[in-house]
């Protein structure tokens, strides 16, 4: 029986905790800045660009994972009889697919098979605990890639932003340029649809407020989603936001697993601070 490795770049957003139950290697992305470049995770933190940003009025450039690092890390499961399942950011967002495919042409052992999420943050997360389950209940990787190419369309991501400033600086949200003219404490619900943002709901009001009335505005769709899990995202929210949106979702008796986890660098960077996302698969 062949062994499976799966591994996603650092915008999954999985946290170390998940990362090392569910045995998931994470390979970090890139933000520049200065002409200077960072490992995500690894050598700067959403802290540390929120307040180069704020000084700066300018938002880090963000750089798919380089040829080497990718070649790096894969090369460490580059072993006989072993299937590397590699989940990427979704491909409209980055070439970062690309390069894991170019890399696995040097792998002389592994079988690597390059999924697109079409999704970001924890949108490649929910697929990536998903093809780990997959891949414990002994289904051979052909099989896995396919149920999770079949099923990613059913990923429902989407969160409500803080601020503009930081989307409309990134350039990744063309819908957001639109509403910058009438932005006065406009917070919109971003929501990704075939590989790219979107804007959807328009709130006004204070982040708490409009937080809890997206979650709630949501409660349709979670009563119907897939159980298993659900992810509260954030990038830096006020723990008092992020508890009313869990006490929500806890009394809502519906999922299993409910997990907070933090956004990277890279996510965190094209979003601003005080962004909230609640994503899950529909059923």
């Amino acid at each position: 029986m062949r062994k499976i490795k799966i591994i996603a770049d650092s915008t999954c957003d999985l946290g170390q905790v998940l990362a090392k139950q569910y045995d998931i290697e994470i390979v970090p992305l890139y933000i520049v800045i200065d002409e200077t470049s960072y490992k995500d995770g690894l050598e700067i933190t959403p802290e540390e660009i929120y307040e180069w940003s704020d000084c700066n009025g300018k938002t880090p450039k963000t750089a798919a994972v380089g040829m080497d690092v990718a070649l790096e890390y894969l090369k460490k499961f580059d072993e006989e009889n072993t299937d590397l399942l590699v989940f990427g950011i979704s491909e409209e967002m980055s070439s970062t697919c690309n390069v894991f495919r170019l890399v696995g042409e040097e792998l002389e052992h592994a079988k690597i098979y390059v999924i697109d999420s079409r999704n970001l943050s924890t949108g490649i997360g929910l697929q990536v605990l998903r093809a780990a389950e997959l891949a414990a209940s002994g289904m051979p990787a052909e099989e896995i890639v396919t149920r999770i190419e079949q099923t990613r369309d059913k990923v429902r991501a989407s969160f409500v932003v803080e601020t503009l400033t930081y989307l409309q600086r990134g350039g990744r949200c063309n819908a957001v340029t639109a509403l910058v003219a009438s932005a006065l404490q406009l917070k919109p619900e971003i929501t990704v649809q075939d590989g790219k943002m979107g804007v959807a709901k328009k709130y006004r009001g204070g982040i708490e407020s409009v937080t809890l009335k997206y979650a709630k505005d949501l409660k349709e769709e979670l009563l119907k989603a897939d159980s298993r899990r659900v992810f509260i995202t954030h990038s830096g929210s006020d723990q008092k936001v992020i508890d009313s949106v869990y006490a929500f979702l806890k009394e809502l008796d519906y999922f299993e697993e409910i997990h907070i986890t933090r956004a990277g660098g890279v996510i965190s960077s094209h979003c601003g601070p005080k962004t909230l996302g609640i994503l899950f698969y529909e059923s």
